[in-house]
């Protein structure tokens, strides 16, 4: 559906350089990157506001790199809704269709069909003016399906709202975007918002795109450091391959004085990281297991409550952070300066490209 290739664009210092993506028909793909990274500059080249030095996209199997916005089958929601303020709800929704020239009434049975899809009808009326953040949201992503395009693209749709009425909109546009059947591409710095609508997504730094993929292999899969840390993993180690773990295809590898046994046949230095969710505490500082876990001796410093969880901070040779739920926090009785172990199972460690 969306194919880019080698695609290159440069606006003052910043340059996307060679990039390459694909997104299949009626995929819901969210590009994630921190601010600077150039998610909406890239989405402006795939809309046809910037024009690329090098490179094709592709919509459809159709070549619209030149191809003038008006005609490349696009639904386009800015980040700041870029609304017509003095204009009425319908009219806003109904511009595309009127500068196709349409007649009235295809464009009336449009607006009042996707009016009452968003739930908005009551709002036609209306000047942009004095609407809710909610409501500019809906407005602008009738204005974007009204004209019925083969993509749609949303450029942080949901960063001006409150946290409650996120979570219900970003609900609202999976469904819609199920529903519809259309290919989405979605920008976004927020992990909790991409997880809660993508199929698939990207990290892009620096004009660059490091990882493709389910959000899950995302998450647990990382191809380097940076995506380890921006998927908010805290514990990435740096260690040397000391040599075979008391496993078959396990590797013993010395970060700090600690012996890591990790998944894998690995020699020299090496990187891995464990998310902080599969670390688990425990007073035993020496537990006798089954199956080879790595235990680290730590001290727990501090507790953060993030509200649906607890982050614990350990110091040691091997500093980790570990996530825990509040209620088996509550079970576990642990205070601070606790002398504890933190213990690893192989399997849950990821290892890094090098």
């Amino acid at each position: 559906m969306i194919r880019v290739e080698s695609l290159t664009f440069s606006v003052d210092k910043f340059r996307i350089d060679k990039a390459n993506i694909h997104i299949a028909k009626g995929e819901y793909f969210v590009l994630l990157g921190q601010p600077g990274s150039g998610k909406t500059i890239f989405l402006e080249c795939l809309c046809g506001l910037n024009t690329p030095e090098a490179g094709k996209i592709y919509i459809n199997g159709k070549d619209v790199t030149n191809t003038e916005p008006r005609k490349r089958s696009i639904g386009y929601v800015p980040q700041d809704y870029a609304l017509f303020p003095y204009l009425s709800v319908e009219k806003n929704i109904s511009f595309g269709l009127r500068g196709q020239r349409l007649p009235s009434g295809e464009i009336k049975s449009r607006v009042e069909k996707n009016a009452s899809m968003l739930g908005i009808s009551h709002l036609l009326k209306r000047k942009i003016e004095g609407l809710s953040g909610g409501e500019k949201q809906r407005t602008a992503l009738a204005r974007a399906l009204t004209i019925k395009p083969d993509v749609l693209l949303l450029d942080e749709p949901v960063s001006a709202l409150d946290e409650s009425t996120r979570d219900i909109v970003c609900m609202e546009l999976r469904e819609l975007q199920k529903e519809l059947g259309i290919t989405t591409m979605h920008v976004s710095h927020n992990l909790e918002e991409a997880f809660s609508v993508a199929d698939r997504g990207a990290i892009l730094r620096n004009g660059i795109f490091e990882q493709v993929g389910s959000p899950d292999d995302l998450l647990r899969k990382p191809k380097n450091k940076f995506v380890a840390k921006f998927m908010r993993c805290c514990n990435v180690f740096s260690g040397y391959a000391k040599g075979p773990g008391p496993e078959h295809n396990t590797t013993c590898v010395d970060v700090n004085g600690i012996e890591f046994i990790v998944p894998g046949i690995h020699h020299e230095s090496m990187e891995f990281i464990v998310r902080p969710e599969n670390i688990s505490l425990q007073r035993d500082i020496n537990l006798k297991t089954e199956n080879p876990v790595t235990q680290i001796p730590v001290q727990l410093d501090r507790i953060i409550n993030r509200g649906t969880y607890l982050r614990l901070d350990c110091s040691g040779k091997v500093p980790v952070v570990v996530y825990m739920q509040h209620n088996f926090f509550s079970k576990l009785g642990f205070s601070i300066g606790d002398k504890l172990s933190a213990a690893i199972q192989t399997q849950l460690i990821h290892c890094l490209n090098k």
